[in-house]
């Protein structure tokens, strides 16, 4: 599937539907003669996405040359061996650091690029050239996604103030008063009934739910910071905004706004396993894309394909992509634990599987691959791997219990160890999923585990998904990504926090982050006849600061007086009015910690 089509790739398993297709000659070569190459260029001042030497880049691919101000970059000239002559303008990243050649065209499938520049610097003119190759899109069919089941009751929350929405319920078996304040993120889909971002207060109460329209999904929802603030931010397919209606990144404001969309730049849709903001104004995304590939050195066929994962850094403001990282170019395709033997066009070898992006502490990258068992620390000047943690090849001697498998989410922590969701499955290489980290000793290049936390309440196998953070305290919160729990253990390994959604829903990745927000929109109220009275149903759907609700009641809008006051119990509280105490009409506010009014709701009459 290249870019006709969108793949589904949780847990390393693409799914299509065969669509009519002429016959075709064998797929062509899609890695490089030469593994990991340098994309810096120009005597290593600038870098070049697509690099020098690969076979995979895209026909809607820019030109982007990172680590210079483009007022030095000049006589970019671009040439298709096929198309002929690109014309095309140069267009300058906001971080003053580089900027895209974006032709006029699309480049044709398979053919060579060449592409000139001078770099002028120091009163020296530097020529630089390089070549690459783009590769032929697989058409062989589309993504398919299996329809959401049917709504199931006992699955759902519901609400008389709010009908509209239905969040899957949240068990709590475990909450310690030592676990860590903060709201805890998820993001609920596969199961049925609604899908969507959700925020649960710190004793597992809804506090916020966006239910997403019949067909869309949410992944890796968080806070991050944008332009100094703290936003939410989440993965949705399919995004429409725009004109726009393929996947996208979402940044939302504190009154749930969105206030940014972020688009995948080369023709390419963003994937769920990767969103992350920079302080730079750039954001990190993943792409899984299908391109035709010879597999016959893997064990595969000579006609088949294999799903080209990529990273990619967006300059927030340009949407321009400062720069591409293609596993194809750097990682061989034998590293991989996944089986080529019966891929084709229609299921295309998911070798490498990346799934985190972390920037480390010296500015190197670190990427997790679910499917080579490893993590890669890349040079962002050269895109070069400088080493490997697991799989095949590790650059690493590896101790007791450090072995990975399927793995997501490595992490580099302020002490310098790397954490890791490590799955142990699917196939099965472990008997139980768990969080892990481990040290690095550098001089002896050896791996050591220093922790280890698995599930208190019996085994848990997660085949897909999954992700640790580390809280402030020292603490971590694990999100059991295909399993739907999450749970917050001490550095000694007692279990502190622990619930779970129904059985079948997933959730990509679990957090526990601090969020204060008000939505714009009035609180909800809703009204039913009792045998004693009336009963007041109140909520206010994203409300942090919400400590309480007063009841006002009277004849007439103009005498509406306080009847009753209760505190809020959980997403929405029930407030007994006696017999016809209050009047004729009800309108609910809702109080903070201090007593103060923050927001009414409308007037209702009973």
């Amino acid at each position: 599937m290249g870019r006709g089509g969108r793949l589904m790739a949780l847990a390393g398993i693409a799914l299509f539907a065969a669509a009519p297709r002429a016959p075709a000659a064998a797929s062509p070569r899609c890695a490089p003669a030469r593994v990991n190459p340098s994309q810096a260029l120009a005597g290593s001042r600038v870098t070049a996405s697509p690099g020098p030497g690969t076979r995979d880049s895209s026909a809607a691919t820019q030109i982007s040359l990172l680590g210079v101000p483009a007022a030095q970059l000049s006589r970019v000239t671009v040439t298709g061996s096929r198309s002929g002559p690109h014309p095309g303008r140069l267009i300058a990243y906001s971080q003053g650091d580089g900027a895209s050649f974006v032709p006029v065209r699309p480049f044709a499938d398979g053919e060579r690029v060449a592409v000139r520049a001078v770099l002028s610097e120091g009163g020296r003119a530097i020529p630089f050239s390089w070549s690459f190759y783009i590769a032929v899109r697989d058409h062989a069919g589309v993504a398919l996604s299996s329809p959401r089941p049917a709504p199931h009751p006992s699955y759902e929350q519901h609400f008389r103030s709010r009908p509209d929405l239905r969040p899957p319920k949240v068990s709590v078996t475990i909450h310690s008063p030592a676990a860590s304040p903060g709201e805890l993120f998820l993001a609920p889909y596969s199961g049925p009934g609604q899908y969507g971002p959700m925020i649960l207060d710190e004793n597992g109460a809804l506090i916020w739910f966006k239910p997403l329209a019949a067909g869309a999904r949410a992944a890796d929802f968080r806070v991050q910071q944008y332009e100094g603030r703290s936003v939410l931010t989440w993965w949705q397919d399919p995004l429409r905004a725009g004109g726009l209606d393929s996947a996208g990144g979402v940044i939302a404001d504190s009154s749930y706004a969105t206030i940014a969309v972020v688009r995948a730049g080369n023709g390419y849709q963003p994937d769920l396993h990767e969103f992350q903001l920079t302080p730079q104004g750039t954001a990190l995304i993943t792409v899984y894309d299908g391109i035709d590939c010879d597999l016959r050195s893997v064990r595969g066929s000579r006609d088949a394909a294999v799903v080209d994962t990529l990273l990619q850094e967006i300059d927030l403001h340009t949407g321009l992509v400062r720069y591409e990282w293609h596993s194809l170019d750097h990682v061989p395709l034998s590293d991989s634990f996944a089986s080529a033997k019966y891929s084709s066009r229609k299921t295309p070898f998911d070798y490498f599987h990346i799934n985190s992006i972390d920037i480390e502490r010296d500015g190197e990258l670190l990427i997790d691959a679910r499917n080579t068992w490893a993590a890669y620390i890349v040079d962002p000047r050269s895109g070069q791997v400088r080493w490997r943690l697991g799989g095949k090849r590790s650059s690493f001697a590896m101790g007791s219990g450090t072995g990975l498998a399927w793995q997501h989410d490595a992490r580099q922590q302020p002490d310098g160890t790397i954490t890791f969701f490590d799955n142990g499955a699917t196939p099965a290489a472990h008997p139980q999923s768990r969080a892990v980290a481990l040290r690095l000793d550098p001089g002896r290049m050896a791996a050591t585990l220093v922790r280890r936390d698995v599930h208190a309440g019996g085994p848990l196998v997660a085949g897909s998904q999954g992700n640790v953070q580390a809280l402030p305290g020292g603490d971590w919160l694990v999100g059991w990504g295909e399993v739907p729990y999450l749970s917050e253990f001490t550095p000694g390994g007692q279990t502190l926090f622990d619930a779970h959604l129904p059985a079948p829903y997933e959730s990509y990745r679990a957090y526990r982050l601090p969020w204060s927000a008000r939505p714009p929109a009035r609180p909800a109220i809703a009204l039913s006849k009792t045998r004693a009275g009336t009963a007041v149903y109140a909520s206010w759907n994203g409300a942090t600061d919400l400590a309480s609700w007063r009841v006002l009641g009277g004849g007439s809008a103009a005498s509406l007086q306080p009847v009753a006051q209760a505190p809020r119990r959980g997403f929405e509280t029930t407030i007994a009015l006696p017999g016809s105490a209050g009047g004729r009409y009800v309108v609910v506010q809702a109080l903070d910690s201090t007593g103060a009014v923050i927001g009414s709701s409308a007037m209702l009459s009973r």
